[in-house]
Order: structure tokens, then sequence, then C-alpha cells
């Protein structure tokens, strides 16, 4: 008799054991257990920096990607390894456990957005394009641009990073800093200007920094590409002879302003950026610059041109002299009436 009541009760308490165990295994690890039964598609999440995970669970409750908030927390007080989660935008798959969805969050990569920089901006364009797509205040962007201890770590002298964001397409994680995104795109551009350049530059007497402003000046003048070398080749000559540059986009860059016509008054701006006022290269950079800019100011067409004034229709006249020059600017007032 006493045998029987202790192997029932062995039995009870086994069948206790186990059926505790089968219910903790499907709290923690049966998948679509405390799924919403709303989710029937990918779900994305914003995971910010600084966000506790009570929060980042709070916010998985409201897209309703699951029931309740209390397993998920449970599980990660007895996870402690997944507690840690990057901030960044998350695709969470439907009919995760518990366990699942914690861990998914844990060691997926978070996404990535797909970011164009097109040549020729001034940064403050290139910070609103970054604060658009990723989490980055454009403000926070442009404080990191004038980080001195970043500039002096990435050896730049100047006052910011102007010049130096190397246009192109580029994949981002979503919650990059600021300051990744600078590394990354003057890594960029330090890629693309290799010991062969770099040789070329010295050959034509630039450092670094005078390279990618002249460059920029001859990416902020023209649209064409095939126009660029020489473009490139009449501010050399006029480097060469003394002359002022005398090149519009410095001085609207001095103004703060967009392209556009610039009026007389305009030109006697007490600038370092005024090519009209100032002989020589401006200080820095007044736009990023491509790599076909980048490479007429190293390659330019051997030209005697000293002169360029546009057409009207988005290239431009050449010349050599100044009477040529004039009739050059009379054939675009015409254009323009």
């Amino acid at each position: 008799m006493r045998d029987t009541l202790t192997s029932r009760f062995f039995f009870f308490i086994s069948s206790i054991i186990t059926l505790s165990l089968l219910f903790l295994a499907a709290f923690f690890f049966l998948p679509g257990w405390n799924t919403s039964e709303k989710e029937v598609q990918q779900e994305k999440i914003v995971v910010h920096r600084g966000a506790s995970l009570r929060s980042i669970i709070a916010t998985i409750a409201d897209k309703e990607v699951v029931r309740n908030e209390r397993p998920l927390l449970i599980t990660a007080w007895l996870f402690p390894e997944l507690r840690q989660i990057k901030p960044g935008r998350y695709t969470i798959p439907p009919g995760l456990s518990n366990y699942g969805l914690l861990s998914y969050l844990h060691h997926h990569p978070q996404d990535e957005e797909r970011v164009l920089i097109p040549e020729g901006l001034r940064e403050e364009r290139i910070a609103g394009i970054i604060a658009s797509q990723l989490d980055i205040d454009s403000l926070s962007f442009m404080n990191s641009s004038r980080d001195k201890a970043l500039l002096e770590e990435l050896g730049i002298e100047a006052g910011s990073f102007e010049g130096y964001y190397f246009p192109g397409t580029y994949n981002f994680p979503w919650a990059s800093t600021s300051q990744e995104v600078i590394r990354f795109l003057v890594g960029r551009f330090r890629a693309f200007y290799t010991d062969s350049l770099r040789t070329l530059a010295t050959k034509r007497g630039f450092d670094e920094l005078e390279l990618l402003t002249l460059a920029s000046i001859v990416e902020a003048e023209t649209p064409l590409d095939e126009e660029k070398p020489l473009i490139a080749g009449v501010y050399l000559n006029r480097l060469k002879k003394n002359m002022k540059l005398q090149a519009d986009p410095t001085v609207q860059y001095a103004l703060g302003r967009k392209p556009g016509r610039l009026l007389y008054k305009d030109l006697t701006v007490d600038s370092p950026y005024n090519t009209y006022k100032y002989k020589g290269l401006p200080p820095a950079p007044i736009c990023s610059p491509g790599a076909l800019s980048i490479l007429a100011v190293l390659e330019p067409a051997e030209t005697e041109y000293i002169y360029f004034v546009a057409t009207g229709n988005g290239g431009h006249y050449f010349a050599k002299t100044a009477a040529e020059h004039a009739k050059n600017v009379r054939k675009y007032r015409a254009s323009r009436r």
C-alpha cells in the first residue's frame, strides 16, 4: 500500500514538474504564444539612442506585435544577455516567441538606409539629407562638422569638414551617429585620393585642402562634366598670372546665399571667400566636389583661356582676352533678354 502511495506521489510531482516545464517552454519559446492576432506581416519598430528596455518593450506592445508586455519583461529578466538592444530601426518578422523576439532584436542587424549625397552641396544641405534619412539631428551634424577634436583626429586643417563629404550613394545604419557618418565620408574621399593622385596634386603645388578648395569652385561653376577641365584650366591660368579668381560661387558662399545672380554691391563683401576682393584661393572648400571635379583640377585642359561667362543655357563662353570676354558678356546679356 505504501509503495503504491509513494508511486502515485512521485507520479503526481513529476507530472507537475513536467507540466511546469512545458508551460515555461511555451511561455518562453513557443512561437506565436504571445503574438498579437493582428500580426500577420512584418512590423517596423524604432529604437532611439538611450531608450530603456521597458520603453522598447512598450513600443513593441504599442505596435501590437505582442498581446502583453509582461512576458517579455520576465523573459528579459531571466535572460539578461538579451537586454542589450542597439538603437536602430528593426523589421520584426511575425510569430516569434518571447525569447525569439528579444533574441532577434539583440542579434539581428539594424535596418540600413540608402543615402544619396549629390555633388556640389554645402554641408548644411548635406546635414539636412542625413537628418531626413537617419536618426541624426541636423544641428548635431553641423556641430560635429566643427568639432576640433574630430577634425584633428582625421587630419583636417580647416574649421569644418566642408568639402570632405565625398559624394556618392551609401548604406548607413539608421542609428548612425553624426561622427560615424563624417568618419565614413572622409574615409571614402581618402580611399579615392590615392597616392598617385596625391603626387599629381603635389606637382600642381596643392595640398589636400587646396585641391578640394579649387575643385569645389569648379564643381559649383558648371554642371557639365565635359566643361570641368576647361574651368579648372582657366582658374589655374589665373593663379599662375597672379590674377584674382573672381569666382561668383565663392561670393555666394561668403554671403550665405544660394547660387544665383549677384549684384555689383555683393562683390564688395569683406570676406576671405570673396575672390573678387582677395587674390588666391579662399581658405577652404565652398561645397563637396565630386570625383570628376577633383580630377579636372589634377588633369586640367591645356588652354590659354583666362575668362569665361555663362551662355544662358547651362554652358559657358571662354575667352583669352578681355575684349573677347566683353563680347561674350554681351552675348550672355542678350540671351537673358
